[in-house]
């Protein structure tokens, strides 16, 4: 199963995508202008990478995981996704992303640390899919 994950930010939209459930690789970034033009932006990646499911993270466990649910369903919906989407626990995975690229390069804000938090999500929830 080909899979897409999105670590949906006010600003950016990070991306990961893989291809079978083992390999996975940051995409470039959404830059968010509104939701209407990140939501066609990201459908458009969906179609292009022919995406069959959609792992989206969220914080869980949290007072605001019903209000991040909504949305992310209202976005989802935007989107007009019609594969499987599954929730993942993002806690501390924008954190860890900043770790990783510590040092490799001087930080900027061009969506390549969000694109590495999805890329997290994803492997977090790949390792849960293991039989």
């Amino acid at each position: 199963m080909k899979y897409i994950a999105i670590d949906l930010g006010l600003k950016r939209i990070g991306l990961a995508y893989s291809p079978d459930a083992k390999m996975i690789t940051p995409l470039n970034a959404v830059e968010r202008k509104n939701r209407y033009q990140a939501a066609n932006e990201v459908k458009e990646i969906l179609k292009e990478w022919d995406a069959q499911a959609v792992v989206v993270g969220i914080p869980m466990g949290g007072s605001s995981e019903d209000e991040m649910r909504r949305r992310v369903a209202h976005f989802m919906n935007l989107v007009d996704f019609k594969g499987e989407i599954f929730y993942q626990d993002e806690s501390n995975s924008s954190l860890e992303a900043e770790e990783i690229m510590k040092g490799q390069m001087r930080y900027k804000r061009d969506g390549r640390v969000d694109s590495v938090s999805a890329m997290i999500i994803l492997e977090r929830f790949l390792r849960t899919k293991e039989p």
